[in-house]
């Protein structure tokens, strides 16, 4: 019967899709960031997001730009890309948001730091004397030097 009003696929697929809709699924995505030694700020594109370990939610899969920083340590600056699974590619990842599935995607970067090399009292010094003879060789001058002490037993100079 086409007049009677209980009996309306559009409206039945209708409902059916929104039934669909309101029960979707859920993809949490995050990636968890540690280092040797742990305690390193963490910035994910400029971003401060804690020190490691630390975990953090991410929406887009690509590169990411990674520095790490540390006293004591070298700064660390990486380009680390997320890779999408399997089920998140696209055209799969649809029904991964559809579904009323909840999945979950964790990625794990780890990161060595290398520590400072400590600079030795004697190249410091090596280096500053090697800075003032260049500097004697190109001014010609001798690097300037501290006015002497007066002497205690020299004559006072009398006013006339």
């Amino acid at each position: 019967m086409r007049g009677d009003r209980r009996y309306n696929p559009p409206m039945r697929l209708a409902t059916l899709f929104i039934t669909v809709l309101a029960a979707v699924g859920c993809v949490e995505r995050t990636i968890t960031i540690t280092s040797q030694p742990s305690g390193a700020l963490v910035y994910l594109n400029d971003e401060e997001v804690g020190r490691t370990p630390t975990t953090v939610r991410f929406t887009w899969y690509g590169v990411y730009d990674v520095r790490l920083s540390k006293a004591g340590y070298q700064t660390l600056s990486a380009a680390q890309e997320a890779k999408a699974p399997l089920g998140d590619t696209l055209g799969i990842d649809f029904f991964a948001e559809v579904l009323p599935i909840e999945s979950k995607v964790n990625l794990d970067w780890h990161f060595e730091l290398r520590p400072l090399e400590p600079v030795e009292e004697e190249l410091l010094v090596d280096r500053a004397n090697q800075m003032r003879a260049l500097l004697e060789a190109e001014t010609g001058e001798g690097a300037p030097t501290e006015p002497a002490a007066p002497e205690e037993n020299a004559p006072a100079a009398s006013a006339e």
